[in-house]
């Protein structure tokens, strides 16, 4: 008789497992996707918007003050340096057209940055924010500016020799 019942619901268990096993792999590949992407960091993103909303609506000047008011020890006569800078480099590469993010890194719950591919009409550019939380806000700790994407994605398709 024992045979009968375990024939009977042979299919129902196979279901079951095949159920157990599946839910089981995709809680596994949702935690690798988790750890493989370092969560975003709560506060940085909305400073980072801000400044993409203000470096496309108003003026580079505007956006790098705005974010740099976050940070209270920060030299001015650097920041007009990267003003300039900025703007001098705006002015050859055409209008910006977007954003997209190239990397996101963690170093600590207190210092991470965000890079990302800007896109204009000519070439793309890339900045690079740093963000640093000493106590309870987060602060723009470095913002860099360059034009150099492109070469490097050049750069990183070379054979190199090595295995």
């Amino acid at each position: 008789m024992q045979h009968a019942y375990f024939k009977a619901f042979k299919p129902l268990f196979f279901i079951i497992s095949a159920l157990i096993l599946s839910a089981k792999a995709s809680a596994q590949t949702q935690q690798a996707a988790t750890a493989a992407s370092p969560a975003a960091a709560p506060g940085v993103q909305t400073h980072i918007d801000k400044f993409f909303k203000a470096y496309d609506k108003q003026s580079t000047a505007r956006a790098v003050i705005d974010i740099f008011k976050t940070n209270k020890n920060i030299d001015s006569t650097r920041l007009t340096g990267l003003i300039v800078k900025i703007d001098s480099m705006r002015s050859v590469i055409g209008k910006y057209m977007g954003k997209d993010l190239i990397v996101q890194r963690k170093a600590s719950g207190s210092l991470v940055l965000y890079s990302y591919l800007v896109k204009h009409e000519v070439q793309p550019a890339r900045i690079t924010f740093m963000f640093y939380k000493p106590k309870n806000e987060w602060e723009i700790y470095r913002l860099y500016f360059d034009v150099d994407v492109d070469g490097e994605l050049a750069e990183s398709a070379k054979i190199t020799g090595k295995p």
